[in-house]
């Protein structure tokens, strides 16, 4: 990274082999069009993302030892530039954000590492891993021909939305990058002008009919979608592992020589780390899942895929293949080099009908939308839609009576004689004052009301109407709740437009603006807006509307319980907890504490938060992320599971409509202490804390 403080940075995918700069073994890497070259010898090369900050450091060495294990020859991160550096200069590489204690452990299960060091990196991750500060620059414009802006990753798209600039602006980063004179090669994805050296590829569900932009480059698959990212509000997307085989076997019988799953282990959006409306779970129907145990068949399946592909790959990699038609839908890729051995692969590309195939004599039998690999091109020794590792079904078990005692505060809405106001002519939006350290900004003002208003006779009550950029908006007048409203990630942005009760003389209208994360793609985040810009209003007066934007308004940045550090310690002794008959339930705007033990065993442990609605979670101080469990999922879904054949896309194989999109919430082992742990829960819109549960998951 070049002097972020600067914004001099680039961000293309740059394949960088852990044990060549931390443990300065002498390595080479070069490629031809069929593939990558490590130390003179052709490699088919299977990878996996990983992303550091999705798990902790505790979990890193078992999950890359499992993606050793699975056959896996690299693991594939991006660089999360606002963990790194969340404040302009001061720098972290601590705790989740360790990066280089994972690339140490991963030289050490025997595993290359691909870098996509960003600091852009879409992501699903909140910002897309830009820091909030950086919006803040003087003259700053993202992802474009802009002198304080200098960074890139996926950047085709944006080409073709912002013309010219655009396409000035990718050609510069390329070739600063080449210009490093780095000993690895660079690749850019989903870049099809990529300038040479530089290796475009390919990410999508399928990338057989992927070509890249020059012949004697290799084709690289740097992105397999595992499945599709889940919002709060969608369901959940499955992929079947039979089409997830289907997939790579494909690309490497039409030339592939590096598949990436995205995601191998999807992981966790611990704290606040979720994109725009993005769920806390990022498990992504990983070959692992969120809680670091293999999804069986997937990982098994896809081991054996790895292990027999291992056993051709001199055979594949230094031929071309025969291709020859064996029906409407089949046919036959035959690796058979001068210098000895035998490859085929079998398809039957009909995504409902199985076949007898003949092939060189012998009788095959393909399920639908499936591939056989024959090693020496007679004996089926692998078939995608043929499944022989175990299926292993999770269980989320309870422990019983773990969490009791609960108590509450309720911190109500920001009042006027608070020592963290501050007075502002007008509205101001949400980011600039919050710079994103928290997810709530209070707008309160006054209305007076002279005593002689016709509304407060004839029972006709004013029309309050409020337009908010986003996210989340409550509504308060005079301290009474009116209203809880919250857009989407198709449209973010909120309306409220309520008549409200109004008393003549001094009354108080307090607005809540809340983010659900922010936006991690497109272009153009220097105008990306949130919370109350306007118009407000106030219609069905003696004058006709008040516009209740020109005028003073008093803003609190955050919430009184930040303020008193209630997710850390619990509070001090000025805050009022109640328990017992007094505990608050289903009230907004209210915190909850208790105290737990670790239970014993190894198993993850989650929070299952089905009683409550929308907030945020603490376990000893460690963000476990925001919960939205009153968001229930939209969208047409399938039978569970789905049926594999025909082709993948984000709107197949969709599960769980018409419940919450997540209940369950990933709490580490590694936060627990052997007793007194603080849970920490801020209720949003009400809830009864009494419900929540503590559960191990197990095979």
């Amino acid at each position: 990274m070049l002097s972020p403080a600067a914004a001099k940075v680039f961000s293309l995918l740059l394949l960088f082999i852990s044990s060549w700069e931390i443990c300065s073994v002498k390595s080479t890497v070069t490629y031809d069009r069929k593939g990558l070259i490590i130390n003179g010898q052709r490699r088919i090369l299977f990878s996996g993302s990983i992303h550091y900050p999705r798990s902790t450091p505790e979990m890193w060495p078992d999950l890359l030892k499992k993606a050793k294990d699975g056959g896996l020859d690299i693991v594939d991160t991006y660089v999360f530039w606002n963990g790194h550096e969340p404040t302009r200069g001061k720098f972290y590489f601590e705790g989740r954000y360790d990066l280089v204690r994972f690339i140490k452990l991963a030289q050490q299960a025997g595993l290359y590492v691909t870098l996509r060091i960003g600091p852009y990196a879409c992501a699903e991750w909140n910002f897309g891993a830009f820091p909030a500060w950086l919006k803040f620059i003087p003259g700053m414009e993202f992802r474009i021909d802009n002198q304080p802006f200098e960074i890139e990753n996926e950047f085709e798209l944006v080409e073709w939305n912002l013309g010219d600039r655009a396409r000035v602006y990718g050609q510069w980063a390329a070739h600063m990058a080449i210009g490093l004179n780095i000993t690895v090669p660079w690749i850019m994805c989903k870049q099809a002008n990529a300038p040479d050296p530089i290796i475009d590829t390919c990410n999508d569900f399928y990338c057989d009919w992927f070509s890249p932009n020059k012949d004697y480059k290799p084709k690289m698959w740097t992105e397999n979608w595992t499945a599709w990212v889940q919002q709060f509000g969608t369901p959940p997307l499955y992929r079947p592992h039979e089409d997830l085989a289907y997939s790579v076997l494909k690309f490497i019988q039409t030339g592939g020589s590096m598949n990436n799953y995205y995601m191998y282990h999807g992981g966790t959006n611990f704290d606040r780390t979720n994109g725009a409306f993005v769920a806390t779970s990022y498990d992504y129907d990983g070959v692992i899942d969120e809680y670091g145990l293999p999804s069986e068949p997937k990982w098994g399946h896809l081991s054996e895929l790895h292990k027999v592909i291992k056993t051709c790959e001199p055979t594949i990699l230094n031929s071309e293949p025969t291709v020859i038609p064996l029906g409407p839908h089949q046919e036959a890729r035959v690796f058979n080099p001068p210098t000895g051995g035998c490859v085929a692969f079998l398809s039957n590309h009909d995504p409902n009908l199985p076949v007898n195939l003949t092939f060189w004599n012998l009788q095959y039998e393909l399920p639908p939308w499936s591939i056989s690999v024959l090693p020496d091109c007679r004996t089926a020794v692998y078939n995608s839609a043929i499944v022989t590792a175990r299926k292993t079904e999770k269980k989320m078990i309870p422990f019983q009576g773990a969490l009791q005692n609960w108590e509450s505060y309720s911190e109500g809405t920001s009042s006027s004689d608070s020592s963290k106001t501050f007075v502002k002519y007008g509205l101001t939006e949400h980011l600039f004052l919050t710079r994103d350290t928290t997810d709530y900004l209070w707008y309160t003002t006054e209305v007076f009301i002279d005593p002689s208003e016709g509304f407060l006779y004839n029972g006709q009550d004013p029309l309050l109407n409020i337009m908010s950029a986003g996210h989340g908006l409550n509504v308060y007048v005079n301290d009474q709740l009116q209203g809880l409203h919250h857009g989407s990630l198709e449209t973010p942005q909120v309306t409220f437009s309520k008549k409200v009760k109004l008393r003549g003389g001094v009354n108080k209208i307090s607005l809540q603006s809340v983010a659900v994360g922010l936006p991690n793609i497109g272009t153009q985040f220097e105008k990306w807006n949130l919370g109350v810009l306007g118009p407000v209003t106030l219609s069905g007066l003696n004058e006709g509307t008040r516009d209740l934007a020109k005028q003073n308004w008093t803003y609190k940045i955050g919430l009184e319980g930040e303020d008193l550090g209630l997710p850390f310690t619990g509070g001090n002794s000025s805050v009022q907890w109640v328990q017992g008959p007094t505990l608050a339930k289903n009230w907004p705007g209210t915190w909850y504490k208790t105290t737990f033990d670790a239970p014993e065993g190894n198993d993850p442990l989650a929070l299952d938060m089905r009683t409550m609605s929308k907030g945020l979670i603490w376990v000893n101080g460690h963000g476990v992320g925001r919960y939205w469990s009153a968001s229930i999922a939209y969208g047409n879904c399938s039978p569970h599971p789905c049926y594999y054949g025909g082709f993948m896309n984000n709107q197949k194989c969709l599960s769980g409509c018409g419940k919450p999109s997540q209940i369950w919430y990933h709490v580490p082992r590694s936060w627990l202490k052997p007793t007194g742990n603080l849970l920490v829960v801020f209720e949003e819109w009400g809830g009864d804390p009494t419900g929540i549960s503590l559960l191990r998951r197990t095979i």
